[in-house]
């Protein structure tokens, strides 16, 4: 109801401030007046003015949905399809691509693209090193080749070159940079008689050798199969664990358990060696 008050009538009001000389009393019913005069006016400034606006309702926060593993487009480019191997193993680690401007690279890997440059269905990637006079070209070569499809498969091709020497392969496993272990599963001796040197009679890879991890307490963290390379690699944190080799058919000697550690940031490295039975 006290929305729908008429004003007051303004020419009272004027009448109280034209006669200051008037009674006491007839001031204060004034000042009276003018008070409710007053309340009146902030009363229908209220009913007047508008309801507050409500706050604004919050953006829904957005959600990534990451991209399927396994479709052709997980593997685009030459550099996605060298990280693939390098998963394999952590001995490529410290290569970098093949450089026609660097006098001496000592180790380097190639990418070439399958099905066409434009769009390649998969890539050919090659890892070489070489040692002896780099400087002037490198005397020996070792390579290792895959084949990488559109969707991430990794498939070994081929090993070739001079035969790896102690040395190399040493330097090889220092550039090594992700945490974790890695090696290479080899079953030996493949000639009757040893010579040393001979790319025929040095330790064969072993493919198919699946290599189990359990950690302290005897529990599985990891296994991995080995392709023809032999060469394998374990994401593990740092901590004890034991690795055992499982029996690989046509070897009649499977290598022992294996306990190693993981240092924090470093990795460690594991030669399991079978035995062919040759003698």
């Amino acid at each position: 109801m006290l929305c729908m008050m008429e004003p007051f009538d303004r020419p009272a009001r004027h009448r109280a401030m034209r006669t200051p000389n008037r009674s006491p009393g007839v001031v204060l019913r004034a000042l009276a007046l003018v008070a409710v005069i007053l309340l009146a006016a902030t009363l229908l400034a209220a009913c007047s003015g508008s309801a507050p606006a409500p706050p604004p309702t919050p953006a829904p926060v957005a959600t990534l949905t990451p991209s399927p593993v396994g479709t052709s487009s997980s593997i685009g480019t030459q550099e996605q399809a060298v990280a693939a191997v390098q998963a394999q193993t952590p001995l490529f680690d410290g290569f970098g691509p093949k450089r026609k401007d660097m006098v001496g690279q000592a180790q380097w890997w190639e990418a070439q693209p399958q099905g066409g440059s434009t769009t390649p269905t998969g890539w050919t990637v090659t890892f070489t090193t070489g040692w002896g006079d780099c400087p002037a070209g490198c005397i020996d070569h070792h390579s290792w080749t895959w084949n990488v499809t559109g969707d991430g498969t990794v498939t070994f091709v081929s090993e070739e070159g001079s035969v790896l020497t102690p040395e190399v392969l040493a330097g090889l496993e220092a550039n090594a940079k992700v945490p974790g272990a890695g090696g290479r599963a080899t079953a030996g001796p493949t000639c009757p008689v040893e010579r040393p040197g001979d790319p025929a009679c040095a330790p064969r890879m072993v493919a198919g050798a699946v290599l189990i991890v359990r950690d302290g307490v005897g529990k599985e963290v990891a296994r991995v199969t080995t392709d023809q390379s032999g060469l394998f690699r374990f994401s593990l944190p740092a901590g004890d664990y034991t690795l055992e080799p499982q029996p690989v058919e046509g070897l009649m000697g499977t290598a022992a358990p294996m306990p190693f550690t993981v240092a924090d940031g470093a990795v460690t490295w594991l030669d399991v060696a079978y035995d062919t039975g040759i003698r």
